[in-house]
């Protein structure tokens, strides 16, 4: 920094407040509008599906923002680049909340987490700079508590504003907290800016980058709307997403200053992290995804329970992540790695046992279990796969780690929400076979719907309805028991690595 004098405890903490308010506000708006998904598809005359492109368009765009970041910061300086992303992000969220219909609401939501890569890694290096090195530790507890509180409070915001107030306060909620970051941390920090210099942008790794990664989520999107290959359209994107990742790859390899540093997969840590990060996070998160849709379009939750439900996972994560933190250094990341999917392993087996009528609590049990999980995996898996990487490249290596989670992501919210109607449809015709209408069951159920005063078609459309609720939970506890198993395969690349020797790099740990 340009004036490294340590700041005033005063200006100190309102410094690190903003800053944290930065990161706190980006990771809300990944988890916020889970909840408010089905209201957002109502208002805006869409299905609960459609509306999934308000995540996925978020998650690609902030994924694919995130390898830009490096040359940004050296290009324009930290302090910059992450005001100047502050500010867009925040103007991005305005453009949210006026949106007139979903193509509108997609775009702005494309073009906020396009502008958002830069306000994570800027807000912990701007965190690291401004305390003492024997302070580095409070400056990463800091960043470290506000990624972990703002998913918790995600759904809460969201459920409460979907049921109390209009869906575009989920967005408008932003401006304030914006204005005031940028505004503070360019009046405390403008003068500590970091040196800049100019140096080369692959521009066209980027935009391969954004062409194969893009056509393939439209193809995981648009799929279960088109019937996916027997549509020409499907066709196209796969072959473009194809081709472009063969591409990108191989420009990549070659390219003198690559957008993406392919060579740390030369490392098998690395390797082996990134597969048992990818794969652990698309299968948490796309029960996050299907558990909101399932509880609000099939069980009758209101936003508000259907947040309350999934935030005191988070409040368990935050409770136990400092000790796992202090635990690294002295037992094997592996081990830590172990839980953590046997953690998850074990509440999606939970889940699977639930039943249509099951309460609050018993929704709520598997969740509270999912909390251990969530505190030990990031951080086990960053120090597994982070370790033996070089001081100088931990940053591109931390970026790629990002890109890749989050993509894996919004990729994996598009995938659980095809299989769970694809299995669905799946169900409720078999359901449909087992059933007559000279079963006595069926007899009983319309005998009691007449005495009751409907007739005979509304007592079938009962009836029916009851038969698709039935064929959603079946078709989640599939999803469930799957999400089990896979956690138990990825305990196999976590145990391929080797293992490592003291915590993960400071500067990445609290990723």
């Amino acid at each position: 920094m340009n004036d490294s004098a340590p700041l005033p405890k005063g200006t100190q903490a309102l410094a690190s407040i903003a800053l944290a308010l930065g990161t706190f506000m980006q990771v809300l708006d990944t988890t916020i509008a889970n909840v408010a998904i089905p209201t957002i598809a109502g208002n805006l005359g869409v299905s609960p599906d459609q509306g999934t492109w308000v995540i996925t368009s978020f998650a690609v765009a902030n994924g694919i923002s995130v390898p830009l970041t490096g040359w940004l910061m050296m290009r324009y300086g930290v302090v910059r680049t992450f005001v100047a992303s502050v500010l867009a992000f925040t103007a991005a969220s305005f453009l949210c909340g006026v949106a007139w219909s979903l193509p509108s609401l997609v775009f702005f939501r494309v073009l906020q987490g396009a502008v958002s890569g830069p306000m994570i890694p800027g807000s912990q290096a701007l965190l690291m700079s401004i305390f003492p090195p024997q302070k580095r530790g409070t400056a990463l507890a800091i960043w470290s508590m506000t990624t972990l509180v703002a998913p918790i409070c995600g759904p809460i915001f969201g459920g409460w504003i979907s049921d109390n107030m209009s869906w575009p306060w989920i967005f408008y909620i932003n401006l304030p907290v914006g204005i005031f970051a940028a505004a503070v941390c360019w009046r405390i920090l403008g003068t500590r800016e970091t040196p800049t210099r100019k140096v080369p942008v692959d521009s066209i790794g980027f935009a391969l980058l954004v062409l194969w990664v893009g056509s393939l989520q439209i193809m995981l999107d648009k799929g279960k709307d088109l019937d996916w290959f027997s549509s020409p359209a499907i066709v196209v994107m796969g072959i473009v997403a194809a081709i472009g990742f063969a591409a990108f790859l191989i420009w990549e390899l070659t390219a003198e200053h690559p957008i993406v540093d392919l060579s740390l997969f030369k490392s098998r840590n690395f390797t082996m992290g990134i597969i048992a990060m990818c794969l652990g996070y698309a299968v948490f998160f796309g029960n996050i995804v299907l558990l909101s849709l399932w509880m609000q379009t099939q069980l009758g939750y209101t936003a508000t329970w259907a947040g309350l439900v999934v935030a005191p996972s988070g409040i368990i994560a935050v409770l136990v992540t400092p000790i796992v933190g202090k635990m690294l250094s002295r037992v094997d990341a592996r081990r830590i790695a172990t839980f953590a999917f046997l953690a998850f392993g074990l509440s999606y087996y939970l889940r699977a046992g639930y039943t249509a009528d099951a309460s609050y609590w018993e929704f709520l049990k598997p969740l509270l279990v999912q909390g251990f999980g969530m505190a030990t995996f990031f951080v086990a898996i960053v120090s597994l796969s982070l370790h033996g990487i070089e001081p100088q490249r931990v940053p591109a290596a931390s970026g790629m780690q990002n890109f890749m989670r989050i993509t894996a992501g919004a990729f994996s919210a598009s995938i659980s929400t095809t299989f769970w109607d694809r299995h669905e449809a799946l169900h409720q015709t078999r359901l449909a076979e087992a059933s007559s209408v000279y079963d006595p069951t069926l007899q009983q159920a319309m005998h009691g719907l007449h005495a009751a005063g409907f007739n005979d078609p509304q007592s079938i459309a009962v009836l029916t309805r009851g038969l698709v609720n039935q064929a959603y939970l079946l078709s989640s506890l599939d999803y469930f028991w799957i999400s089990a198993w896979l956690c138990l395969a990825m305990i196999i690349p976590v145990w391929f690595a080797h293992r490592p020797t003291g915590g993960a790099p400071a500067a990445a740990a609290a990723e």
